[in-house]
């Protein structure tokens, strides 16, 4: 991105050659607007939640706290400086422009000058002088608008100790917890809102990307965004301060993306300091200009009449531009997922294959991928004290190997306990942020089984917060993909070995059933399907990356799984959970080799080979028939499920793959046949 020096920007685009966006909704190449209509689709949820039932800031901050004696008062607190000398602020010099050019709003002549501190610790409040300042970088005149005689404080790549004395003093709901932590709150929204994500359609996404039923990505035009964008910049402009992060995505040297991430929340700030990967002194220092921004104004609303909106919330990605704006939501996962968003096109343009999944590497140097929805257990199987940790969510699979993209995890919190999560527990210390959790507001510890403010309690901290990751979080290519499923119909076997086409056929499925619970009762387990298991996410059609994982797998000889760690012996209400432990073995089995040796026999309907043994498992729940007292039960039970898989496959199959669309017709068959 660079500045052309009238209020316009220029990206280079995949051909090398140079586009121009303007603010009146047509850009340079003759794009027209364009029109459309608002259409429902089918996405995955994921982590997205009701809003919080809370009219006022006063009320959602009631439920953050349990009342104890004795209450503990809150103080205000004494700042000192953060001070900088002159020789900084020059080496800082071009970041302050570029952070500048960040701020500015490209439909306005100029936009604030920004500072380097906090407003609250400068010595003394600017002055509007005809003279050059060394802190300012400015020179009034008569003729600007009066935005141009604000300043705007950057408060840049602080530190951990820096943000939490921010977030303490100026916002509302933040403490630390007994271990450390800073506890905050996310507003109204506590989860994701999937169907408030935009993105941009113009003349080359319309082609690239996956549009229509069961794709997460609705269109808008550019004229929209540059509307909601110019909201953003607004709202970011008119604050005495602004955070600045200048971070990494991918641990891949030769495929790093350089961020910014331009928030208004000391919160914000440290979340993404955590999930991103952090730059040295020597890199921050010369990190230039990045290669994507977001503005993130999500404590203002956007304008519900502005056309596309369908509520206060607006989640806008410009790919042309490089750009995300976020308003009316202050759900940190919205800037996480966002860039796994973006990763999600930049990198399959690069022939790197982008994944939605947990990665661990055993001390000989095998390594394996789990990908898995919410509640299959894929943060418990990848977390393995024998083995090192690459990421938890994440990956990117290149020519070289595996590589994270992040810098850190955001685990789940609901029912943390030390005994089943001692990683996860354990990393919940200081420099973490813990996201709409209870506590006791005198001793401060946490109740992780309280779901006052919301069921989707989180926890963001470090990669280098858990004992046995490996830094950098990079490994070879991998030996074993395994796909987790939480089979509440009890139909799917502990574990299968797949062919590449029925790996290709699960993939792209994203299968997993949840299990609803009402005070009237239990209700019937129902199926998600989740394309490439992260469905939200994805921006090309599943069976591209389907297709790059197929390719990958046979060159490097890696084997597919399918692992099931849901129900045996009955459904849900009926059926038993399958013990941790028995999963546990199976999948030491598949890191130490001895399940590839192990004999095998088919099942019907779906197809799959199962092993007749595994060491440590019963052997007669291998085979799920064999755990069900009432077999009709089951075979009715089983083709209900397949009747489901079949359904939802029927998306996919107007996609072609290849010329003669023979690999399509090898992924249908490799689903259930009955």
């Amino acid at each position: 991105m660079a500045s052309n020096g009238n209020g316009e920007f220029t990206f280079a685009n995949g051909n090398g050659t140079a586009a121009v966006a303007n603010g009146n909704g047509t850009a340079r190449n003759g794009l027209a607007k364009i029109q459309t209509q608002k259409k429902g689709n089918g996405m995955c949820h994921d982590d997205s939640t009701p809003p919080v039932k809370a009219q006022t800031i006063d009320e959602l901050h009631s439920l953050q706290k349990k009342k104890s004696a004795p209450t503990t008062p809150i103080k205000g607190t004494q700042g000192g400086a953060f001070a900088i000398t002159l020789s900084e602020v020059e080496r800082q010099k071009q970041q302050l422009q570029s952070i500048s050019a960040s701020l500015a709003s490209l439909t306005r002549e100029t936009g604030p000058k920004v500072v380097r501190g906090d407003p609250a610790k400068q010595s003394e409040t600017p002055k509007v002088s005809s003279h050059v300042s060394h802190h300012h970088h400015f020179t009034p005149t008569i003729s600007v608008s009066d935005s141009a005689l604000k300043f705007t404080h950057v408060l840049y790549n602080l530190s951990p100790a820096e943000l939490y004395e921010q977030a303490i003093k100026y916002e509302k709901g933040s403490f630390i917890t007994s271990t450390g932590a800073l506890a905050t709150l996310s507003g109204a929204k506590t989860g994701r809102s999937p169907r408030d994500k935009r993105v941009v359609k113009d003349d080359t996404t319309e082609d690239e990307l996956w549009w229509g039923r069961g794709s997460p990505n609705i269109e808008m035009d550019e004229h929209t965004f540059m509307v909601n964008r110019e909201r953003a910049v607004d709202y970011l402009n008119s604050l005495d301060k602004v955070f600045v992060n200048d971070q990494f995505l991918n641990w891949d040297p030769e495929n790093r993306i350089k961020v910014r991430i331009v928030s208004a929340r000391a919160y914000h700030s440290l979340y993404m300091h955590n999930m991103c990967i952090r730059p040295t002194p020597e890199e921050l220092e010369n990190f230039g200009t990045p290669d994507f921004t977001i503005y993130n104004a999500g404590q203002f609303p956007c304008n519900r009449y502005t056309h596309y909106m369908t509520s206060s919330t607006s989640i806008d990605l410009n790919l042309a531009r490089r750009e995300m704006v976020i308003l009316g939501t202050m759900y940190a996962g919205e800037m996480k997922k966002g860039l796994f968003s973006v990763m999600h096109y930049l990198m399959p343009k690069r022939q790197i294959l982008s994944l939605h999944s947990g990665c661990n590497m055993g001390k000989d140097g095998d390594v394996a991928l789990f990908f898995g929805l919410s509640g299959t257990g894929k943060t418990t199987l990848s977390t393995d004290h024998n083995r090192y940790l690459i990421g938890d969510d994440e990956h990117c699979w290149t020519e070289n190997g595996v590589s994270n993209i992040e810098g850190g995890c955001y685990a789940k919190c609901i029912d943390l306990s030390g005994e089943k999560e001692p990683d996860i527990w354990n990393a919940i210390k200081f420099g973490a942020v813990l996201e709409n959790i209870v506590f006791d507001e005198h001793t401060r510890e946490v109740d992780y089984s309280d779901k006052s403010v919301t069921e989707n309690t989180r926890a963001a901290y470090p990669i280098e917060y858990i004992p046995n990751a490996k830094i950098p979080c990079v490994g070879p290519h991998p030996k074993n993909v395994i796909l987790l499923a939480c089979d509440a119909f009890g139909v799917l076997p502990p574990v299968s070995k797949l062919n590449l086409a029925q790996t290709m056929y699960h993939f792209i499925s994203g299968y997993t059933a949840l299990v609803a619970g009402t005070e009237d009762g239990i209700k019937e387990p129902t199926a998600t399907f989740s394309a490439c298991f992260g469905a939200a996410f994805i921006m090309l059609h599943p069976t591209k990356y389907a297709a790059m994982l197929a390719d990958k797998m046979l060159k490097h000889g890696a084997t597919g799984w399918l692992v099931n760690t849901g129900w045996s012996g009955g459904s849900y209400g009926s059926g038993k959970r399958i013990k941790l432990p028995y999963t546990r073995r199976i999948i030491d089995a598949i890191h130490d080799g001895s399940l590839l040796n192990a004999k095998y026999k088919k099942t019907e309907v779906f197809g799959l080979e199962i092993p007749t043994e595994v060491e440590g498992v019963p052997s007669e729940i291998l085979d799920p028939v064999n755990t069900w007292s009432d077999k009709d039960a089951h075979n009715e039970t089983l083709l209900k499920l397949a009747g489901l898989f079949k359904r939802n496959f029927e998306t996919f199959t107007n996609y072609k793959i290849g010329k003669d669309n023979k690999l399509t017709e090898e992924i249908l068959a490799a689903g259930p046949n009955f």
